[in-house]
């Protein structure tokens, strides 16, 4: 990268090339997303509720810059309810490396616990306890049974017993994942075209383990998983947050999760899924246009970009703008609220209906604000 004054306007070190039909302008870090513009509705009005990763990441989430409240995964799966009984409605795929305010900010909150998070992991063990032993199996079937009983005796006596239901629930759902998860999530079956345009057998070994979770979230997706998040993996010192080292951080990064994410929008798109699955890339703020120390950027909440595909999305547009040094918005301005309303629109929710009883009010996931914004729907 070149050298900038710190404080000073630093210019992109790649280029940016026109893709497809439609001519939207695609980084040359990310050259097979580019194949993928016309799919793409591309925001850059985009502003964060702070300048913290904590804070920015929990409102990312759930609305909210405090923890506690519920996330979109989940109120997701509050809404539309289960398509697979035998799987979660809300997985998170997790990359490696917990995010700045921990995996909290993807729980569901005040939310009943069965609409939680389910965490896989693509590498090693999908997730603790999923095989069950065989010579244990009458055994665990008989605590299952044991611990319906009970709980069942304390549904009758308690006032939370929404909570123990829940409880119970959970159970069940964990009995029926031991004997479908294993299959669903094992990559290794599919055909060899497919591990090879997913990255599965790149030379970078965080390619590998972001194609892992793409190619797991459309198996996911397949069974009726209704809701399905993906954490970036930042291992080997390999991260976003460039407050230094910004092309060398941005070059690994961007190998990570080009290949593998224009790998599942081909794929769904070949399958018929991608009309019906709502794919939304984003993180938690952007980057400030000039320079931090000789070669990073700080966090900029002001006006950054992210883009949707598929799920009634208007592909191959662009909505919204930064000003000529792309710091602050200053047409379009869009909030983590009409992000919400927006996605839960396409899922076919009204977001001003969608509440939950709580605290002495009907609470929703865009509080009192959010707008639908006709210019990115198909």
């Amino acid at each position: 990268m070149q050298r900038c004054n710190s404080g000073g306007i630093c210019a992109s070190p790649w280029e940016f090339r026109e893709g497809g039909k439609s001519g939207i302008p695609v980084s040359d870090l990310f050259p097979h997303l580019r194949e993928c513009a016309d799919e793409l509705c591309v925001m850059r009005s985009m502003t964060a509720f702070s300048p913290n990763h904590p804070n920015a990441n929990y409102s990312l989430h759930s609305g909210l810059i405090l923890a506690g409240r519920p996330s979109m995964g989940a109120w997701a799966s509050y809404g539309m309810g289960s398509l697979n009984s035998d799987l979660p409605t809300y997985v998170v795929i997790h990359g490696g490396q917990v995010p700045s305010g921990g995996m909290q900010m993807t729980g569901e909150g005040f939310l009943p616990a069965t609409h939680g998070p389910s965490v896989l992991h693509p590498k090693g063990v999908v997730l603790q306890n999923i095989r069950p032993s065989e010579k244990n199996r009458g055994l665990q079937d008989e605590k299952l049974a044991l611990l319906k009983e009970i709980d069942g005796r304390l549904i009758e006596r308690r006032a939370d017993s929404e909570l123990i239901a829940s409880a119970v629930k959970n159970y069940e759902m964990a009995a029926r994942m031991q004997i479908v998860v294993p299959g669903v999530t094992d990559v290794s079956r599919e055909p060899d075209y497919i591990k090879r345009m997913y990255g599965l057998e790149a030379s970078f070994d965080n390619t590998r383990t972001y194609g892992a979770q793409c190619l797991m979230a459309r198996r996911l997706v397949e069974q009726g998983v209704r809701f399905v998040e993906l954490t970036i993996n930042r291992g080997n010192g390999d991260r976003w947050d460039q407050h230094g080292q910004l092309k060398e951080g941005h070059t690994k990064n961007a190998l990570a999760v080009d290949q593998p994410i224009a790998a599942l929008i081909k794929d769904l798109k070949a399958r018929g899924l991608l009309d019906s699955t709502l794919l939304v890339f984003a993180g938690e703020f952007g980057r400030t246009p000039f320079a931090q120390g000789r070669d990073g950027r700080d966090h900029n909440p002001q006006g950054f970009s992210i883009w949707m595909a598929g799920g009634g999305i208007k592909g191959g547009t662009v909505y919204g703008a930064t000003d000529e040094y792309g710091y602050r918005v200053v047409d379009g301005k869009m909030t983590v609220h009409d992000m919400h309303a927006n996605m839960l629109h396409l899922m076919g929710i009204d977001h001003e209906k969608l509440t939950y009883r709580y605290g002495g009010r009907d609470v929703r996931l865009t509080d009192v604000h959010g707008e639908i914004i006709p210019e990115i729907l198909a």
